[in-house]
């Protein structure tokens, strides 16, 4: 009897032991994404947060941005550059690109340091209490890299009232958001190699690119998620792109030539539903266009057979892990994935 009862409260603790390591887990992987808001799409989204030594940080920052945004320095007063009069645009982290201020909320504090009224959007700066040199302020960072820029005080102009002081070695201008800007989304295999053949048109009209899972009804999935389980997601890659300066249908063109469009189980070696070609319209505008090109298509390869690439309303894009976005640029490894 008491080894059954010794058994009984054996097993109880296990499963609470085993329950506690998944909660656990899953704080942990909760706590590797965040929210922030994109200026260019003036939309939100979800992002891994960036996480690096100080021996990686000094490889892609000079000695003063690093001592300012990963030692919390403050650089001499008067060396922000001004803004072209006229002209809107973004400053970003300087460490990581994400978007902090907008040039428009900038204004003339008398301190030499860029003051704005605030930043493009709470998600994308954090407050932490300051009490440092016997002074009590509040210090502001970036939230996806955790970069010092700077401290924010209640004195600033309407409609605020504040005055976020920042030091203009953690800022680097960027151009200015155009309202026009589209996304197209499209799945063709293993989306390292997607990805990296749509960034061959940076500057040429595509602003940016990310990969990440979408399709399925699963939540926040995971790398692991999207290839162990039944999420009805694909490996996909998203693409920002400015239509005055390339087109929808220019980049469906690259799409046909990325993928086999006969192949319905996957692409190259790399087989399952993940892999599976997909065109995701946004508008019906890119649903008619994705129909035509494909019918032209499939009328000049009719020997070929009938094409599998299918053509799907766009769902929730969830950004892939850190590791996976643009990965051929930052690890320099040679292609693994396909290319047709």
């Amino acid at each position: 009897m008491y080894t059954r009862v010794f058994l009984a409260i054996l097993f109880i603790l296990l499963v609470v032991a085993v329950t506690r390591q998944e909660v656990i887990v899953h704080q942990v992987q909760s706590a590797d994404t965040i929210t922030i808001y994109n200026a260019a799409t003036k939309q939100t989204e979800k992002v891994s947060r960036i996480v690096r030594t100080d021996a990686e940080w000094k490889k892609i920052l000079t000695p003063e941005q690093f001592r300012v945004t990963r030692m919390k320095g403050t650089e001499p007063p008067g060396t922000c550059p001004a803004p072209v009069k006229g002209v809107g645009g973004i400053y970003q982290c300087v460490c990581c690109g994400t978007d902090l201020f907008a040039y428009d909320t900038k204004f003339e504090s008398g301190t030499g340091w860029p003051s704005f009224k605030g930043p493009v959007s709470d998600l994308n700066v954090k407050e932490i209490a300051d009490n440092s040199f016997g002074m009590q302020r509040t210090e502001i960072v970036c939230a996806r890299c955790g970069a010092h820029l700077g401290h924010v005080f209640n004195d600033g102009p309407p409609p605020t009232g504040k005055r976020y002081c920042i030091n203009s070695v953690a800022l680097k201008p960027a151009g200015k958001p155009s309202a026009e800007l589209e996304i197209a989304t499209f799945a063709a295999g293993c989306f390292w190699g997607s990805e990296d053949a749509f960034r061959k048109l940076l500057g040429k009209g595509v602003v940016s690119t990310r990969v990440g899972y979408t399709g399925g009804d699963f939540k926040n999935p995971t790398y692991e998620d999207v290839h162990n389980k039944e999420t009805g997601h694909v490996e996909a890659v998203e693409v920002t792109f400015d239509p005055a300066k390339i087109s929808y249908e220019k980049l469906l063109d690259l799409f046909w030539t990325i993928h086999n469009p006969f192949r319905s189980d996957g692409q190259g070696p790399d087989i399952g539903s993940a892999y599976r070609a997909v065109i995701f319209y946004h508008t019906p505008e890119q649903q008619k266009l994705a129909e035509e090109s494909k019918a032209a298509l499939q009328k000049a390869k009719a020997s070929s057979g009938k094409i599998a690439t299918l053509i799907l309303p766009a769902k929730v894009f969830y950004p892939a892990e850190e590791y996976h976005q643009q990965y051929y640029e930052k690890t320099g490894q040679p292609h693994v994935c396909p290319v047709y």
